[in-house]
């Protein structure tokens, strides 16, 4: 995998510094930011292939500064991992509600933190797609792997690097029902007990943005998801 350039935003130096060590000891290229107040304007200065996001800044809102950055389009596709201290489950479904594509609680083991950034890069930026059809079309709903793009009745729709992972997964597979625990694998990276609410979040947010190909996401109550087949 080619060197990734990681953005931190965290405005505790000892913090910000440990987690850049870690980082580029991994191979990552990072950068650190000590508010978040011109975040946006970094971003698309230094480009990152991701972004390390502390919530609880001095300066601004982090939850704000997710909102902003998923409604600009050139912006959008960049995961975003949120760091805080805040860790009820309220606290993380608000987060995952508003795009983050991981959420990790403060404190927090260096290794785990590298870990987890890795899943995330994985599935964003995968080196090649294995058994993966490029282009699907299922009623309203078509998808372009290589462009990155998904349209519902030839409009476009601006989905998150995870919301389309997630998309493809299910749609790539019609009809078969998918566990949350198989979705937290194949689309996340990685199973742990209680993340199951992710998929959840996940695929409300989904069924909004696909407006008339909601109906295609069915819920298999108890089980789990699957992506209608009989159109």
């Amino acid at each position: 995998m080619t060197e990734k350039r990681i953005l931190i935003v965290e405005d505790e130096q000892d913090i910000a510094d440990l987690i850049r060590f870690n980082l580029e000891r991994a191979g990552f290229q990072a950068l650190v930011l000590l508010e978040g107040r011109h975040l946006l304007t970094h971003v698309r200065q230094f480009k990152p292939d991701l972004i390390l996001l502390d919530l609880m800044l001095p300066d601004v809102d982090g939850l704000d500064l997710c909102r902003r950055l998923r409604l600009d389009p050139a912006l959008a596709v960049i995961p975003v991992v949120m760091v805080t201290a805040k860790g009820s489950e309220t606290d993380r479904i608000v987060g995952l509600e508003l795009g983050a594509d991981d959420y990790i609680v403060k404190p927090f083991s260096p290794r785990e933190l590298v870990l987890r950034i890795k899943a995330v890069i994985s599935r964003v930026y995968p080196e090649k797609e294995t058994n993966a059809r490029e282009h699907l079309h299922k009623g309203p709903i078509e998808i372009d792997v290589p462009k990155h793009t998904v349209r519902v009745q030839g409009d476009a729709v601006n989905l998150t690097a995870t919301e389309f992972r997630l998309l493809h997964e299910l749609m790539s597979k019609p009809g078969k029902v998918r566990t949350r625990e198989a979705l937290l694998r194949q689309v996340w990276g990685y199973s742990f007990d209680g993340y199951a609410r992710t998929v959840d979040t996940h695929v409300r947010r989904l069924r909004k943005k696909l407006g008339h190909g909601a109906e295609l996401l069915e819920t298999v109550r108890g089980v789990g998801y699957r992506f209608k087949d009989d159109l």
